[in-house]
């Protein structure tokens, strides 16, 4: 399976990160560009983790 291989976990995790972050940084501004970069920040950690449990269930 391919959730199996860390790399693809945390490059799913980083490609979304990107992506909520460029949005952000693009579009938004103040207190809307901090709550949305730390959503990507949590989004580059947590993603990879729940596909890692996902891929053992």
């Amino acid at each position: 399976m391919v959730l199996d291989n860390p790399a693809v976990r945390w490059g799913y995790g980083l490609t979304s990160g990107i992506a909520v972050a460029a949005v952000a940084l693009l579009f938004l501004d103040g207190t809307a560009q901090l709550i949305a970069l730390g959503i990507a920040l949590l989004d580059v950690v947590v993603t990879p983790q729940i596909l890692r449990l996902a891929a053992e269930g």
